[in-house]
């Protein structure tokens, strides 16, 4: 009942009356398929899973809700609910406060940025000069060992970038 045509790893559907569930074929040392039973469904799946219908519902009993007359909450035994103002006031505060934090955000952004006249944003404690003097290397003949790791000056940056001579 095997299909040899399909890629490994090999997935089997079993359909029953009382339950259906997924078995892997996998190969054992000798290439051999041997069916392993791993069932059951993973934690974070489950959570996605509940969350995702969660808020589905929620989502649906907000707009019934707002949306819905007065009689038909009446009839349907709904008799406690909150003002219709919220209905428009809970999205409107979210998003006035969503807007100023992203703002907030950025204006702290701005004040943490140095000016770009400053040398700050050209050299810092961090910065690290190229030595070009290697010591004990006097042999034209072999080649040159690998520079150790240093930052590139913003005149050589320029000059092969803009071809501006230093």
């Amino acid at each position: 009942m095997v299909d040899s045509s399909v890629s490994s790893p090999r997935r089997m559907l079993s359909l029953s009356r009382e339950r259906a569930f997924v078995s892997i074929l996998d190969d054992d040392k000798d290439g051999k398929a041997v069916l392993s039973s791993k069932q059951g469904a993973n934690t974070s799946e489950v959570y996605g899973f509940v969350g995702s219908i969660s808020t589905i519902v929620v989502i649906g009993l907000f707009f019934l809700w707002a949306y819905l007359p007065e009689p038909w909450l009446h009839y349907l035994g709904i008799t406690y609910y909150p003002s219709r103002y919220w209905a428009l006031a809970l999205p409107t505060y979210a998003l006035v406060t969503i807007i100023f934090i992203m703002s907030f955000y950025l204006s702290l952004n701005c004040m943490a940025t140095v000016p770009a006249t400053s040398w700050s944003s050209l050299f810092d404690e961090y910065t690290r000069e190229a030595s070009r003097s290697l010591s004990g290397h006097a042999s034209t003949n072999e080649e040159d060992p690998i520079d150790p790791i240093s930052d590139i000056r913003i005149t050589e940056i320029n000059a092969r970038v803009f071809g501006i001579q230093k």
